[in-house]
């Protein structure tokens, strides 16, 4: 087997076992809440692909996670975002989206730029951006679009307020908190892949 072919498939395999840790950790954190929604794990694994397989890797897991959200909004497992799907199920798909492939690509890129000089600082800054371009996005989106919607969540108050204080929420707190705990353990997978010329992706 020649050497571009074990790549692809170490690629494919690497890519497979990706995706199915973020549906299941995304599925599994939709049902976990702090503060008044639930909180999202699986850009985790989502910073991982996109470090070892590129930006593009990244969007595709993004795109996975983006999906697996708007199941759950569809089926009412998350009740705030059966709200968002109830109320223009077009939107809610685009905004999904578009949060979930942005965080993957940005992420991906931003770690490709930076890991170049320096491995640990690019590790840190996809971790730290990929939550904040998730939550960034999806509030961007709701000021844009549902502002019914967060008029529901805010209890009436002033929505702009309610999304930039929901930007530093619990949730997004410990979102970004997770990612910065794990980044240590991140950056040993990336070096031990990266010894074993595994990083290939451009």
């Amino acid at each position: 087997m020649s050497k571009t072919n074990k790549s692809n498939i170490y690629n494919l395999t690497g890519l497979g076992i990706l995706t199915a840790i973020v549906v299941v950790l995304q599925i599994f954190t939709t049902f976990v809440h702090f503060g008044p929604f639930s909180i999202t794990l699986a850009l985790i694994p989502i910073v991982i692909g996109a470090a070892v397989y590129g930006p593009k890797a990244g969007a595709f897991l993004g795109g996975v996670f983006s999906v697996v959200v708007i199941l759950m909004c569809v089926f009412g497992a998350d009740v705030g975002g059966a709200m968002v799907w109830n109320a223009n199920p077009f939107l809610c798909v685009l905004v999904c989206m578009v949060k979930g492939v942005a965080a993957g690509f940005v992420s991906g890129l931003l770690f490709r730029l930076i890991a170049k000089k320096n491995l640990i600082v690019g590790t840190a800054v996809a971790a730290v951006v990929s939550p904040i371009v998730n939550t960034g996005i999806f509030y961007i989106g709701m000021l844009l679009f549902f502002r019914n919607v967060l008029s529901v969540w805010s209890g009436g108050s002033d929505v702009l307020f309610f999304a930039l204080s929901a930007l530093v929420s619990a949730n997004f707190l410990v979102e970004l908190g997770v990612n910065i705990v794990v980044t240590p353990i991140i950056i040993a997978i990336l070096k031990a892949i990266k010894k074993d010329n595994l990083i290939l992706a451009k």
